[in-house]
């Protein structure tokens, strides 16, 4: 890659698809389902194993830099839950891996002789060994290019200790050749690399330290930091799942609430009125019972002075004709 070729990336790294204007690279969207989401993540294994023996080339998704600043700056405002996305890849490719880790096991057994129980333990602590030394000259050389000579220093005694233990084996005098010329090979366990029992220094530093092992070490770390973060995303969300359904009951109830506080209220007002105006009804019954009563007595008092009136007149006329 051309120095020119550099600074557009790191440009792009940290300013997004729009550092310069150009809208034609910005047809597609990090959100887009052709976007590896392990790439935005910093974890697609496409990228980490680049260059190793294991490379696995180019990713069938797209991978831009570009895309990933766009991405870091969104997550800022909205959690897009990419991690799940990104876990689900990983978790696949490992699976993979251990199964590749499981036939080579197998082709090893398969290829070396049935030996005793206490050889193979053993060449199994001959094993262990090694991957200790290999991997405290790792960290001795990553010291020594930090330049933090002092820790380096000690890390250095540290790998002499694991010398003297695996010398104290003296697996060459107490086992016999052809059983020791049986357990030479191991499998890593990381990596799926073949390690040998009489490996140098060098050549364990070479693997415990190198791009592959490394790259591996770095997956499964990013693996079970995903599975960390998608497991307390999710209990996030089923608790704010649970607070609005809860939220929306609670609502439900007030609203039922004062649904049935308003019917009781028409309820009340409806035999409230049928009340009044069957009191209405009653004293305009009354009042017109007592008007028909007035009315009544005043015709049978009218009737009985007219009857009176009628008598006398009667009375008086015969007294008249009488003389």
């Amino acid at each position: 890659m051309s120095a020119q070729a550099q600074m557009r990336a790191m440009l792009d790294q940290l300013m997004g698809t729009s550092r310069d204007g150009d809208t034609t690279r910005q047809r597609i969207k990090f959100s887009d389902d052709r976007v590896c989401k392990s790439h935005l993540l910093n974890c697609c294994p496409h990228d980490v194993l680049s260059g190793t023996r294991m490379d696995l080339g180019e990713c069938l998704k797209v991978h831009d830099l570009a895309l990933r600043a766009d991405y870091e700056i969104a997550s800022k405002e909205q959690d897009f839950f990419f991690e799940l996305d990104a876990m689900d890849h990983l978790q696949s490719f490992i699976a993979d891996c251990d199964r590749r880790t499981e036939v080579a096991k197998k082709r090893l057994a398969e290829t070396q002789e049935e030996i005793s129980a206490e050889v193979a333990a053993k060449a199994e602590r001959v094993h262990e060994l090694n991957e200790e030394i290999g991997k405290l000259l790792a960290k001795v050389e990553q010291l020594g290019a930090e330049g933090n000579v002092e820790e380096s220093q000690k890390v250095m005694d540290e790998v002499e200790k694991a010398r003297a233990k695996k010398r104290e084996e003296v697996y060459r005098n107490s086992m016999p050749a052809s059983s020791f010329q049986q357990q030479k090979l191991r499998v890593c366990e990381v990596c799926s690399a073949y390690l040998g029992l009489h490996d140098n220094d060098r050549r364990l530093a070479d693997h415990f330290g190198g791009k592959l092992h490394l790259g591996f070490i770095e997956i499964r770390e990013k693996l079970e930091e995903l599975k960390r973060v998608v497991a307390e995303k999710q209990e996030k969300r089923n608790q704010e799942r649970l607070k609005r359904r809860e939220e929306r009951e609670r609502e439900e109830r007030e609203k039922l609430r004062r649904s049935r506080s308003r019917e009781h209220r028409r309820h009340r007002s409806r035999s409230m009125s049928r009340e009044r105006k069957r009191r209405t009804r009653s004293k305009s019954r009354e009042k017109r019972h007592r008007h028909r009563s007035r009315s009544s007595s005043r015709s049978r008092s009218l009737s009985h002075q007219r009857s009176r009136h009628s008598s006398r007149d009667r009375s008086r006329e015969r007294s008249k004709r009488r003389y």
